[in-house]
């Protein structure tokens, strides 16, 4: 029997590069190999974005995005997390299972707190509908970045508690974190986030991409001086080669008369022909709005078909039925 695999992403806006190396090529991977689950998380959005309009946008787009980037419905379960209305069921229920000792411990938490966001009871019990997100569907293996592993120990801790008091009802997950991708480097060196402005967006317009990548940090080498390949524009080209077209790049940082504007108009043009049929999908779906709204009543069916499974067992156990 196939692992089961989940992954969510929240409908923050432009995904960029590092979105796709980091976690969406993956989940692409997955689907030839294991049973993948993917969902647009914007309940979880809802801990910092109160825009009605700005949030629906931003669902539909991430959903044509990943449908773009070569999620596909026939292969993968897909849908949107709100239109599976089990998840917040069973995130009550987890509730009662989770400490409140356990939730101030989220170094998430403090994290968004320290960094301006307004503190409310979304963001403060957000791991636990995580919880709910994972275990709701029975979940063997979930990725995640580093930044994520405490939430997928809070939601084991949580579905031990249940079990214990009921019996084996959750299947315990496995965290999945890819050391290799975990950290995809910005156009400043930081770790490329929407949050610091520092990214290269996969869908954005031409000259937007281009900007970006212009402006991609570099040092203050010479023309006849050897270049240093721990720089971000050496590490974000990388992410495009394949080990021979690797290799060439490296001899060319190791060889007198490399000019780093040549090399970001050669990335400028590798990244336009990598995600070029992506871009043609994207623009063939944002002109069929109707399709998608099909592709997601049929992602959540599929959901829902394992949720209320899922739900029902949870609730016999509890003694709710």
């Amino acid at each position: 029997m196939k692992k089961r695999i989940l992954s969510g992403i929240q409908p923050s806006g432009q995904l960029h590069v590092g979105n796709y190396f980091g976690m969406i090529e993956r989940m692409v991977n997955f689907q030839e190999e294991s049973e993948l689950l993917c969902f647009i998380a914007n309940y979880h959005s809802l801990t910092s974005l109160s825009d009605s309009k700005k949030l629906e946008r931003n669902t539909f787009e991430a959903f044509v995005d990943l449908l773009s980037l070569g999620i596909d419905p026939q292969k993968s379960i897909f849908w949107v997390q709100s239109h599976v209305p089990e998840v917040t069921e069973l995130a009550w229920i987890l509730s009662n299972f989770t400490s409140v000792g356990l939730m101030q411990r989220s170094t998430s938490y403090k994290d968004k707190i320290s960094n301006g966001l307004k503190p409310n009871m979304g963001l403060f019990s957000y791991p636990v509908l995580m919880a709910s997100d994972i275990l709701l569907y029975q979940s063997n293996i979930v990725p995640v970045g580093k930044d994520q592993k405490q939430h997928l120990e809070m939601t084991k801790d949580i579905a031990l508690k249940f079990n214990n008091f009921y019996g084996d009802t959750f299947i315990i997950p496995e965290v999945e974190i890819d050391k290799n991708k975990d950290l995809i480097i910005g156009i400043d060196g930081k770790k490329m986030s929407k949050s610091y402005n520092n990214t290269i967006p996969i869908f954005g317009k031409e000259s937007q991409i281009k900007d970006q990548i212009m402006n991609i940090k570099t040092d203050s080498a010479g023309l006849n001086d050897l270049k240093d390949t721990n720089t971000p524009l050496f590490q974000i080209f990388s992410m495009f080669l394949s080990d021979n077209e690797l290799k060439t790049l490296d001899e060319r940082y190791n060889t007198p008369g490399l000019k780093y504007m040549e090399v970001k108009k050669e990335l400028f043009e590798k990244v336009m022909d990598y995600f070029s049929n992506q871009r043609k999908n994207r623009d063939k779906f944002i002109n069929n709005p109707d399709d998608v709204r099909d592709l997601m009543k049929l992602g959540a069916e599929k959901a829902r078909d394992i949720a209320s499974k899922t739900l029902l067992k949870v609730k016999k156990a509890a003694g709710l039925i």
